[in-house]
């Protein structure tokens, strides 16, 4: 996948778009490298993307990274970069694996699910 596409939108259109990728599977169209995750409340996308998980997801789409990278490079408690990004991972925003490298061995490497990520809000 190539872009993450987070929004807010209404019901109405997310069961549009999901009707016009159903007729696009159906004749076999291809479709873009894209998924979109959509919020109906412009609050909730923000609180589910608060600036602390949003630094996160920053600093693992510049390259992949373990949790004790990520302790220092944003000077958080390693607890509650723990938390988030297991919240994160839950909601399909990042993916945790289990590191190969000698040096890390055993520690979770974490990668962004997209190198790209938009963010779009609506208000009103």
């Amino acid at each position: 996948m190539t872009t993450l596409l987070i929004r807010t939108d209404s019901v109405d259109n997310f069961f549009a778009r999901a009707r016009d990728a159903a007729r696009k599977a159906d004749c076999g169209d291809n479709f873009h490298e894209k998924m979109t995750i959509t919020f109906e409340d412009p609050q909730q996308m923000f609180m589910v993307l608060s600036v602390a998980r949003r630094r996160i997801m920053i600093e693992v789409m510049k390259k992949p990274q373990t949790i004790r990278d990520l302790v220092h490079n944003l000077n958080r408690n390693r607890s509650t970069i723990v938390k988030d990004i297991r919240f994160l991972e839950q909601k399909g925003l990042l993916i945790c694996q289990k590191s190969s490298v000698e040096n890390n061995a055993g520690e979770k490497i974490i990668k962004s699910v997209a190198p790209r990520i938009e963010l779009f809000a609506m208000l009103g």
